[in-house]
């Protein structure tokens, strides 16, 4: 039984989701929150944990995640505070975890639940039922999951649609007693972390959120269907709009450095390169860059030599 394969259909619109993800990956492999920006990381960060929680009806938001990241204390249950505390932890990990792993998926559930479930990192031992969908007995749990790791440790398909039908069948099997929504979009992740790192800070989980009953929808829908299709395109288009919104934000601060620049240029013509690093926290190449980009406009120009000349900002 362990050459077990997942039931899917691969649809025209899957092949056309997955192009213009692969097309839209390339665009933002080229700009600047490529490279590694801690501030945006930590923000994507916090916007994914705050998804995640929410989906599973904790609201406790981003302002408090932030004020718990920067180790302040902040006001909630005990309960929705262990969420948080076991999300940030399970998440921090995630280039850590080998997505073919079992054992890591389980390390992933303890540190999520530790603080929450008696039974953290253990299949669960009890028959669930998630709105309509009777999962699997508990007796069957460890061989559907040693087969699901199997599959997903030995298939060609891409790993796009790797993670997209593992989700699937994970929730499908639904292995632990409480958490399984959190780890299956976690490892969703780490899958897509694997194949592309740019993924580790594109918050998809807040994508889902924003669209939680479509996601329960295309989960029901592929139930029904007794194939993950239906999951697969939805996902997909998660996962765009995940890089398209990162897309449109870099530009957006693209732009705002653009101005910032130039109203320091105004402010102080002889303003040097360093300095401009120094007060806007950018890379030299980062602000040559720019500078280069507004000379080719024609909005700015170097009078003189770069040791002795000034800044004129044509506006």
């Amino acid at each position: 039984m362990n050459n077990y394969i997942p039931p899917y259909t691969i649809t025209s619109k899957i092949l056309k989701l997955s192009t213009l993800i692969s097309e839209e990956l390339t665009k933002l492999q080229f700009t600047e929150t490529a490279k590694v920006n801690p501030m945006l990381r930590k923000k994507n960060r916090i916007k994914t944990l705050a998804g995640t929680l929410e989906i599973e009806g904790n609201f406790i938001g981003e302002e408090k995640i932030t004020a718990i990241l920067d180790g302040k204390k902040v006001l909630g249950s005990v309960k929705e505070l262990a969420e948080v505390e076991g999300a940030i932890k399970a998440y921090e990990k995630l280039d850590a975890y080998m997505y073919d792993s079992l054992d890591d998926l389980l390390l992933a559930h303890k540190i999520l639940m530790s603080d929450i479930l008696i039974s953290a990192g253990s299949f669960r031992n009890v028959n669930v039922k998630v709105g309509e969908h009777i999962a699997p007995q508990p007796h069957m749990v460890n061989d559907l999951m040693t087969n699901l790791f199997s599959w997903l440790k030995n298939s060609d398909e891409h790993m796009l649609l790797k993670s997209c039908i593992f989700h699937y069948e994970f929730e499908f099997i639904h292995p632990f007693s409480d958490g399984n929504g959190r780890i299956g979009r976690l490892w969703q992740s780490v899958i897509l972390n694997s194949f592309n790192p740019i993924f580790s800070f594109l918050p998809t989980e807040s994508i889902v959120r924003d669209n939680q009953e479509e996601y329960y929808n295309a989960i029901e829908s592929s139930t029904q269907n007794g194939e993950s299709t239906p999951f697969i395109e939805f996902m997909l288009e998660m996962i765009l709009k995940a890089i398209q919104n990162t897309l449109k934000s870099d530009q957006k601060s693209n732009y705002k450095s653009d101005q910032k620049i130039l109203s320091l240029m105004q402010e102080k013509n002889k303003i040097t390169i360093k300095e401009l690093m120094e007060i806007l926290a950018m890379s030299e190449s980062g602000v040559k860059k720019v500078i280069k980009k507004l000379k080719d406009e024609g909005i700015l120009n170097r009078v003189g030599s770069l040791k002795s000349g000034y800044w004129e900002v044509k506006q």
